[in-house]
């Protein structure tokens, strides 16, 4: 996942649940144990893979496109069935497809492991995805079957409190992993994590479903993954082909079309996993697209911020994990705070303000060149960020529950949760373009400045799919460095770019907070 903490919505899954029935007292720290081992192993590969794809894509040799596939695969699959993991969940059993998730996680984690080329990984990963759809809902579901009450809400705080945890230390870890092993470890820490999971769920966790569940759209299911697949397909494919490619055209067109398709299907089907009447809500539809641009733009960002501190800064990959703390402990300091704002402002201000103050923090991305302290470059900037998406989480989470009846809360919670993750998907895709064009041109001019042998310049060139990553051939001295440098700084002009869209929809993001969020308070 590109999001560092949890998406929107997560803890309001748990609270929108109707508990079943309590389970037995002494019962109850085993079931979150588990819940929190099982969600912290999603959270942690969100967070850990950004930190290692820059070593991922030099010890596999692999271009920007495949580094991308290597994100996009996991997200793809998340964000298409994480809805129907939950339904799954309520009608065979939430313990059983919790433990399903947990052990086709495990699975491919070691697949993931042993990879032996690029294409593996990605496929792994694929499977890893569907593994965490599988899951994460289950673990929100097992706690709200087992607790009830004020004991629920203690169960949400330490809940939450020990996923933040593993969060803020994942890509830290992971960073040490990848520097002083081997990034294949970051996947093979979550097999004691899975064993252990597995271990008390068959031990001590009781079963619980919801005899009225739905039944499940798995049409809708395809529809959203074939379609969202397509059009991720094309989009990356792009960088290689080019826009105009024919293959790049079908699976655009394939991709909306199936889209298409699918927002038909849960507009006429009985059982949708989407149901498309929420939409009527005015807050509902705006905190979604809110939920769509914002998170567009975090996930876009921490996408190609690892890049830049590693290929361009020369940060270690331990240091790069550290340099993302300041945003994931501002967030978990702030979030009990943040909550308070709403019941005395309402959701909109806060909507209104703390994606401006995001805006600010993404803009400051784009002040730091080539070089000088973490304190007076990036710093700033992340601590900026954190703020303001401290400020806009917990009233976004309000501002979806709010909308809609007491008895949606959960699908509309479910769904603000899928959006977030479809948003990181579709931005790296998109921005990746971006990206690569800007990188491309700053090259070329750069290139065409030094005194290069034609030869050379264009084997560089022709390597520019890599982006900062570029082996630079043999040159005479002094000549490597300048052209080391003018790949640095191309890829400088690209993140900027990145950041600067950025802040432009973290802007739109209020806007439309200030234009579609219910203004009362509550």
């Amino acid at each position: 996942m590109t999001n560092i903490g949890k998406p929107p919505c997560d803890e309001a899954v748990i609270r929108s649940k109707t508990c079943v029935e309590p389970c037995k007292r002494n019962l109850r720290r085993w079931i979150l144990a588990a819940t929190i081992l099982g969600s912290s192993m999603v959270f942690i590969d969100g967070s850990v893979v950004n930190v290692a794809l820059p070593v991922l894509q030099s010890e596999l040799d692999a271009t920007a496109a495949q580094v991308q596939w290597i994100v996009e695969a996991y997200a793809l699959f998340l964000a298409a069935l994480i809805l129907v993991g939950g339904s799954l969940g309520d009608r065979l059993g939430r313990r059983r497809v919790f433990i399903w998730g947990v052990v086709i996680f495990a699975i491919a984690s070691l697949w993931c492991g042993f990879s032996p080329d690029v294409n593996q990984l990605i496929l792994a990963r694929a499977v890893q995805g569907i593994g965490g759809a599988l899951l994460t809902p289950g673990s929100l579901a097992i706690i709200s079957a087992a607790f009830s009450g004020a004991e629920r809400g203690r169960a949400i705080g330490t809940w939450s409190g020990f996923t933040a945890i593993t969060s803020a230390l994942g890509p830290v870890l992971g960073g040490w992993l990848v520097e002083s092993v081997s990034w294949r470890w970051i996947f093979f820490l979550n097999l004691p994590l899975a064993a252990i999971v597995l271990a008390i769920a068959l031990w001590r966790v009781p079963e619980s479903r919801d005899e009225s569940a739905a039944r499940l759209d798995w049409a809708g299911a395809l529809l959203a993954t074939v379609g969202l697949g397509a059009l991720v397909y094309g989009l990356i494919e792009a960088s290689n082909l080019g826009l105009g490619d024919p293959l790049v055209i079908t699976a655009v067109v394939i991709g909306i079309a199936t889209l298409a398709a699918f927002i038909w299907l849960e507009a006429h089907s009985r059982y949708p996993m989407m149901p498309l009447r929420l939409f009527r809500s005015r807050t509902f539809s705006g905190a979604n697209l809110l939920t769509l641009l914002l998170y567009s733009a975090v996930g876009g960002v921490l996408f190609f911020f690892p890049f830049n501190l590693i290929q361009v800064q020369g940060y270690s990959a331990t240091a790069t994990g550290a340099a993302f703390l300041p945003l994931i402990l501002t967030l978990f300091v702030l979030s009990r705070w943040s909550g308070g704002l709403v019941s005395r402002y309402g959701a909109r201000l806060p909507l209104t303000i703390g994606p401006i103050v995001a805006a600010v923090g993404f803009a400051l991305f784009a002040l730091p060149g080539i070089g000088g302290s973490y304190w007076t470059t990036f710093f700033p900037a992340i601590a900026i960020l954190g703020l303001g998406m401290a400020i806009s989480v917990a009233p976004l989470t309000t501002a979806v529950m709010g909308a809609v009846e007491a008895h949606q809360a959960g699908i509309a919670s479910g769904i603000n949760n899928a959006v977030s993750r479809v948003a990181s998907l579709l931005s790296v895709a998109v921005l990746s373009l971006l990206v690569l064009a800007a990188f491309s041109r700053g090259l070329r001019e750069r290139l065409a400045a030094l005194n290069l042998p034609p030869e050379a310049q264009q084997l560089i060139y022709e390597q520019r799919v890599r982006l900062a990553a570029i082996e630079v051939p043999d040159l005479p001295a002094g000549l490597g460095e300048e052209v080391e440098r003018a790949i640095a700084e191309s890829f400088v002009d690209g993140f900027r770019l990145v950041v600067f869209i950025a802040a432009g929809l973290a802007l739109a993001s209020a806007f439309v907070a200030v234009r579609m969020i219910r203004g009362a308070r509550g």
